[in-house]
């Protein structure tokens, strides 16, 4: 029964029914491996479930692209104008996203191929890659960027009012934005602060504090600008 059914990959390719499930398996495989690195170098806030699946499902695919094209060329440039469409119905994703993309084709290519060692070494190496370069990364350039909104009485000259503070705990500080809130009686100040490695996040806010009389202080993380391709 299984021979009937893939007797036209034979015929067209020469890959066995045994070999062909063998490349599925291995792109399977693959699949998974890349999804868990996407997993790993992914904070769980952003975290996409259906680009894991997308991951799972890429090799096993261009395997059965590989293996259905064969040596036939106008078959090939057909299915290549086919796959061309795809990148105009996708929305840009983050680099490191586009980046597995392409290890799930490559790694694919290989296993259609019949490279299945060459596919899974490749990976391997490509995979140790990612994951020590972004754990190394997220150590070095660890982002200190925050947002500071501090609340002071309308007769508080801000001007320098925080700047030996700033010395003492931040890295670079900017003056944002300045508007009047609570029918004019306070100013509100946004600063987009760097905050040194070593400093105490809790005990510069309590200086701030004590200058601006204890009113409303919001520290958040700055939002960030997600790199896309």
């Amino acid at each position: 029964m299984l021979e009937n059914l893939f007797g036209v990959t034979e015929q067209a390719g020469g890959v066995s029914v045994t070999d062909t499930l063998a490349r599925m398996l291995a792109s399977v495989i693959i699949g998974i491996i890349i999804a868990a690195v996407y997993i790993l170098i992914t904070e769980k806030s952003r975290r996409s479930v259906s680009f894991i699946v997308s991951m799972l499902m890429l090799p096993a695919v261009v395997v059965l692209v590989i293996i259905l094209v064969g040596s036939n060329v106008a078959r090939a440039f057909s299915i290549a104008g086919v796959f061309s469409l795809v990148r105009f119905r996708s929305a840009p994703g983050e680099s490191k996203d586009i980046s597995l993309v392409f290890m799930a084709m490559a790694a694919g290519l290989a296993c259609g191929l019949g490279y299945i060692t060459l596919g899974f070494c490749v990976l391997f190496i490509l995979g140790l890659i990612v994951v020590l370069g972004f754990k190394v990364a997220a150590v070095c350039f660890k982002d200190t960027s925050r947002q500071l909104r501090i609340l002071i009485p309308e007769d508080m000259n801000y001007v320098g009012a925080f700047d030996d503070l700033f010395r003492d705990y931040t890295r670079e500080a900017k003056l944002e934005c300045v508007k009047t809130t609570n029918m004019g009686t306070l100013f509100e100040l946004t600063y987009q602060v760097q905050m040194k490695r070593d400093s105490d996040e809790k005990k510069f806010l309590d200086e701030i504090r004590c200058r601006n009389g204890n009113l409303k202080i919001i520290f958040s993380s700055k939002e960030k600008n997600t790199e896309k391709l």
